[in-house]
């Protein structure tokens, strides 16, 4: 693998993505900025917004609010994935997530992903309108997971992890996390081709927090460009996370300031799908960095 235009693809059933390019023009889309993806967590206990969009009604306004705000990819999850969460029933998850993803499913300017490690919640999620699988297993935690995917085109994110919600952390153990991450999300994507998938569907996670401690979450941000020899799109979700709150002192409510400033970076580093709470602020942050990019270019000929 080797870094070429080819990481800038990435297909997601019929939407097209050209992370290099913000047009549409029919099924079609390419985005001259980086991808904005909201989350939209239906559960009662994810580690910032658990709870608060519980409820279906209150989900798909959000959602719709989302939309309004400049969102590009709605992610829906109804199991928390937080260090020591309580793994959720696949009739509990496919109760939370079916109807929001339905219910959005309807608008066909919304491009729905679905976070989930169990196979049949993704089916049923790409069957009601779902585009884009988010699988923070990277399709070891469900064997039928790649099957599903390829049967209906669906875009993948494949991220880095170690053990479940319940040992995680007790797995925070690297010599050179950035190399070990690197390699294993290679191994992944190449293993995600050896079941048929097509690698133009296929985007990556380093998993910023999962099986990581503060300083290993930060050396990741702080190489984010290493990945780019993965040949995939770089999604990353660091939105709110402990290391934030570790630098700055805050609790998880007040650390959006600290969010943009983490994602800013990131976007000079490589990242190109940003996976977040606030997408109104994180757009902000991707419009005002693309046009002092784009100026710069202008100037310099680039």
């Amino acid at each position: 693998m080797n870094d070429s235009d080819s990481d800038q693809i990435w297909q997601c059933r019929n939407r097209v993505f050209r992370l290099a390019g913000a047009k549409r023009s029919g099924e079609a889309w390419t985005a001259e900025r980086p991808l904005i993806m909201g989350i939209l967590n239906v559960t009662p206990d994810s580690f910032s917004d658990g709870g608060r969009y519980h409820d279906k009604n209150r989900a798909v306004e959000h959602g719709l609010q989302m939309v309004q705000d400049g969102v590009d990819i709605i992610d829906v999850g109804g199991e928390s994935t937080r260090p020591g969460a309580v793994p959720v029933s696949l009739d509990n998850e496919l109760e939370r997530v079916v109807p929001v993803v339905e219910a959005l499913g309807r608008r066909e300017d919304i491009v729905l992903s679905v976070d989930t490690m169990k196979s049949e919640v993704a089916e049923r999620a790409l069957a009601s309108g779902a585009h884009i699988i988010n699988d923070v297993s990277a399709l070891s935690a469900d064997p039928r997971m790649a099957d599903v995917a390829k049967v209906y085109g669906a875009g993948v994110i494949l991220m880095h992890k170690r053990g479940d919600a319940r040992t995680m952390q007790a797995q925070a153990l690297y010599d050179d996390v950035v190399r070990e991450v690197r390699d294993y999300l290679i191994a992944r994507v190449d293993y995600a081709e050896r079941l048929g998938l097509a690698r133009p569907t296929l985007a990556i996670d380093p998993g910023i927090g999962f099986g990581k401690t503060a300083g290993h979450s930060v050396s990741l941000l702080a190489h984010l460009s290493a990945l780019r020899t993965c040949g995939r799109p770089i999604v990353v979700g660091l939105s709110r996370k402990a290391f934030i709150g570790q630098m700055t002192g805050r609790g998880v409510e007040d650390r959006d300031a600290g969010t943009l400033g983490a994602l800013a970076f990131c976007l000079g580093e490589g990242a190109q799908i940003l996976r977040v709470h606030d997408v109104k602020a994180a757009r902000d942050v991707v419009q005002v960095l693309s046009a002092l990019r784009k100026e710069k270019c202008r100037v310099e000929s680039c």
